[in-house]
């Protein structure tokens, strides 16, 4: 007998309602609740509830209900394309940071008039209030209905097996299913192959905006056909949407490629190729202020410097086991090494030589150079090492993904007592190190183990997640959890830095390893005379040195602290006559160590100081007959404008604490 009432727990609190009851019925006082969280999972706000479930509202305004919303924008902007282009093939519409996309193949790349005519089609289909069905199918149902959509047909196929589960968003595991949109009259307008969850209509769609579009490749592979990919966003309300277009046009004037030509750091000459940047002499002088500085911090805390090779044989790799996991993300090999007769036969066979793509085995093969003791536990190697690896032309950006990168790399060998505390210094010393860099703003995330794939007894996993969770936690920052995130080969805290107009960026890593260890058996000798391996701790806090000044520029919109600008002072001469004065005061404040420019071209005061400030450049110093009577300097800050007159003697005891 069909049960007339059932129990069911809404948000902690137990409730008797009647069997029929859906989120729909629970939450119709509140217009924002779109969708529900059913017993973890989110769902539909109409689907069917069952005796014992545990239920939780998803508000429209919540990451989940901007991320349900966001996807229901992609089903309506895939419909409005459907409608104006009916020959178009779909691919796949997932959410992303702050918006969606839905990828297309289409005969012709779409314009910006294209993209005005679908956001205005998707506005009157928003204004329709179509509701969103689910239906489930069976696979032969499923191919049948999208027998002229080659890309889904793949998709029910290949269960999505090889998606990355971050973009799977069309077929579940559990079972396939369409979003039928339906209109006020009852009818299927338009349909989608999707797991869902969507809004119960698509008038709560309250403010999107189709951003760009651009070539892709499906399932992001190369061999694989192009697609076109329409991006779009979407927010709760008009006032969120108008605050995210803000964002983007603060984030535009930051971007550090804008400000890179401009301020003349580096450049990606075409003829190097692409990711592959090179730094011009101002570009340079940040980044050894900023190495110079790392050096002197790692120094402090008993780092031992080393140096490696940019190649080495293959061999090395296979060790490390990386060989197997990111050959694809390698440049190919360099067979080398082969030596011939004089008939041309083989009397040497060669080796396949890569260049380098991390550091981690290099410092693994110093550790084991020679037979170590507990005495020299915890040793830490450091080095500003230059790898390689081979990004896809499309995922190249900027500083911020490069073909070509140095990580300030450390490595540290330790005993399993001696863990806790390096971790706990390790943390320390990588946030005070980024708070010297004007980077304040930070929280944690903690990866733990994926049960599929990992290498290690559960015992050390257990203990080094536990570990590493107490350090984070006696941090007092914010922790964020990352359930299976971790690497095969341990687990990980990464410190995510925000920045000045609140943008997450993923900078420092602590890591454990209890492969390489392993892999290079890697031993020491204990008090009692036995050998034991060392526990492994990968650690880096700019990441790159590449990524992280981008990071630094966009932060501070190019406007560098005066330890790191890249010009320090400019000195404005006056008139001509004024020019020898000028070079001579350069000179004073160079020998005091700073990065000093003199504008000694024949232009009007108000040119040369536009120069200057659009150089971001720290202090402008105006030489005149005056100043050079009373040994002063007029000095200009580039925020707080004329700060007056100086003695020359405090502009260089400025820059010595500086150059501290």
């Amino acid at each position: 007998m069909a049960l007339s009432s059932i129990s069911i727990t809404v948000n902690g609190e137990a409730k008797e309602v009647e069997a029929t009851t859906t989120g729909v019925e629970l939450f119709a006082d509140d217009k924002d609740i779109i969708a529900v969280r059913l017993n973890g999972e989110l769902r539909d706000l109409c689907t069917p509830l069952s005796d014992g479930d545990a239920v939780e509202p998803v508000a429209i305004d919540s990451e989940d209900g901007l991320g349900i919303m966001r996807h229901s924008a992609t089903h309506v902007m895939a419909q409005a394309v459907q409608e104006l282009f009916p020959n178009v093939k779909l691919g796949v519409g997932p959410i992303i940071k702050d918006g969606f996309y839905y990828d297309f193949q289409v005969d012709e790349p779409f314009t910006p008039d294209d993209l005005k005519a679908i956001e205005k089609h998707m506005q009157r289909i928003v204004k329709s209030a179509q509701s969103f069905r689910r239906r489930v199918v069976t696979e032969e149902e499923a191919l049948k209905e999208e027998a002229d959509q080659p890309f889904k047909i793949e998709l029910i196929e290949d269960k999505e097996a090889h998606l990355d589960p971050s973009t799977a968003t069309e077929v579940s595991g559990k079972e396939l299913s369409f979003y039928d949109n339906v209109d006020r009259d009852g009818n299927t307008v338009w349909k989608d192959l999707c797991r869902g969850p969507h809004l119960p209509n698509t008038r709560f769609i309250k403010a999107f905006k189709i951003e760009r579009s651009a070539a892709a490749y499906w399932r992001g592979s190369e061999k694989n056909p192009t697609m076109q990919r329409i991006y779009g966003t979407a927010w709760a309300t008009k006032e969120d949407l108008k605050a995210y277009q803000t964002r983007l046009e603060e984030a535009a004037k930051r971007d550090h490629r804008k400000l890179g030509a401009e301020m003349d750091l580096f450049s990606f000459p075409e003829e190097i190729g692409p990711g592959l940047a090179v730094f011009h002499p101002k570009g340079a002088a940040v980044i050894n202020a900023m190495e110079d500085y790392s050096r002197e911090m790692h120094r402090k805390h008993h780092y031992s410097f080393v140096q490696t090779p940019h190649i080495t044989k293959g061999g090395l790799y296979e060790t490390s086991g990386h060989l197997h996991w990111y050959k694809d993300g390698m440049y190919p090999p360099m067979h080398l090494d082969e030596e011939y007769d004089a008939d041309g036969n083989i009397t040497k066979p060669g080796a396949d030589y890569y260049l380098k793509p991390m550091n981690c085995p290099m410092h693994n093969l110093i550790f084991k150079s020679r037979q170590r003791s507990y005495r020299e536990l915890p040793l830490r190697l450091f080095e500003f090492g230059t790898v390689y690896r081979y990004e896809k032309s499309g995922e190249v950006h900027g500083l911020t993904r490069v073909r070509g990168l140095t990580q300030d790399d450390s490595h540290i060998y330790c005993t399993r007592e001696q863990m806790k505390d390096e971790l706990t210094s390790l943390l320390t010393f990588v946030l005070n190190l980024l708070k010297d860099f004007g980077l304040s703003d930070f929280y944690l995330e903690l990866s733990t183990k994926d049960p599929h794939k990992y290498v290690g007894s559960d015992e050390i996993w257990e203990e080094a997640t536990r570990t590493l969770r107490e350090v984070a936690e006696a941090s007092h920052l914010d922790l964020v959890a990352d359930p299976g995130g971790a690497a095969f080969y341990g687990p990980k805290i990464d410190i995510k830095v925000k920045d000045a107009i609140g943008r997450t960026w993923q900078c420092s890593t602590v890591q454990v390893d209890f492969n390489m260890p392993e892999r290079f058996e890697l031993t020491y000798r204990t008090e009692d005379n036995t050998e034991e391996r060392p526990w492994m701790l990968h650690r880096a806090i700019f990441g790159s040195i590449e990524r992280f000044l981008g990071i630094l520029i966009e932060h501070y919109a190019g406007a560098l602290p005066l330890w790191l600008a890249p010009v320090q002072v400019a000195v404005l001469p006056l008139a001509d006559r004024h020019n020898e004065a000028a070079h001579e005061l350069a000179k004073q404040l160079k020998a005091a160590g700073g990065r000093i420019e003199v504008y000694d071209q024949n232009e009007p005061m108000r040119v040369k100081i536009a120069k200057a400030q659009s150089q971001k450049i720290p202090y402008m110093v105006v030489l005149g007959d005056k100043e050079i009577e009373n040994g002063t300097v007029s000095v200009r800050e580039r925020h707080e404008g004329d700060l007056g007159a100086w003695p020359v003697e405090q502009l260089v005891e400025k820059l010595r604490e500086a150059a501290l």
